[in-house]
């Protein structure tokens, strides 16, 4: 996908963050976007913007980890729009807390919106990629789908689900010569609220997570949209987003599993 102009991009977690800025990047290239959020204030103004933008656009508030309603939403949007080129399965939360302290909901809670919503979001609209024999699939992991951090294992497990999900899905497509193209995006630390909008396990300090997040967090959802963006047009199968993203990954790279032995020091003065 080398021109955005007049393609139908779908947007999950378009109402704040990576995806609002996903969603403005879009609007200035002539997309036509499908937009949607659990949070009805946030999307509206993200749809708000890129109308104003003069793009054509759609929106919706949409709980991804709810399957039938997932379902129902692709079928509105392929019978409205005709067609669907991009499909960006974006939304995502944050449940920190080590495993003794997490509850089982917790888990399942993280892992019905981080991981069953890519996979509610994929199913949803694959199918109607491979029948045009056109279009990609961006699904949204992290660098923590890469590296596994003490205190983060709901989040690790969540994103290196999304992660393997993902890259089976990319093969499986070049396999079946769909024409269809699938990346697995991972970000570093972006400045977004999602660490402060997050939930955390009985006797953590969220405030002082969230300080910590909001420090070293260094690169804009502007960057990071644009990044995601090139890395489509390139047709990347991994897009890595910052500077963060880039040393993390070079680190496990170079040292294996031993990469656990500096981050549990690390971790462990935070």
């Amino acid at each position: 996908m080398k021109d955005f102009a007049d393609k139908v991009a779908v947007i999950t977690g378009a109402g704040s963050g990576i995806g609002r800025a996903l969603a403005l990047d879009l609007a200035g290239r002539g997309a036509r976007l499908a937009l949607s959020d659990v949070n009805a204030d946030g999307v509206a103004a993200t749809a708000a913007s890129c109308l104003a933008a003069g793009a054509k656009v759609e929106h919706q508030v949409l709980d991804v980890s709810d399957r039938e309603a997932f379902g129902t939403y692709a079928e509105q949007v392929v019978d409205g729009q005709g067609r669907v080129d991009l499909v960006v399965n974006n939304a995502g939360v944050t449940m920190t807390g080590p495993v003794l302290a997490l509850e089982l909901d917790e888990i399942e809670w993280i892992m019905s919106i981080n991981f069953w919503g890519v996979v509610h979001g994929t199913k949803a609209f694959l199918p109607h990629m491979v029948n045009a024999r056109s279009g990609h699939v961006v699904n949204i992991s992290s660098i923590f789908g890469m590296i596994a951090v003490p205190g983060q294992a709901a989040y690790n497990a969540s994103k290196f689900a999304v992660r393997g999900f993902t890259e089976a899905l990319r093969q499986e497509m070049q396999n079946a010569r769909t024409n269809v193209s699938v990346s697995c995006v991972h970000p570093g630390g972006i400045k977004t609220n999602i660490a402060r909008g997050g939930r955390f396990a009985a006797g953590v300090d969220g405030k002082a997570t969230s300080d910590l997040f909001d420090r070293i967090a260094r690169t804009t959802p502007e960057v990071a949209a644009a990044t995601i963006l090139r890395g489509v047009e390139k047709d990347s199968a991994r897009i890595f987003v910052g500077p963060d993203a880039f040393a993390i990954d070079g680190m496990q790279r170079v040292l294996g599993s031993a990469y656990q032995g500096i981050v549990r020091r690390v971790a462990s003065r935070g």
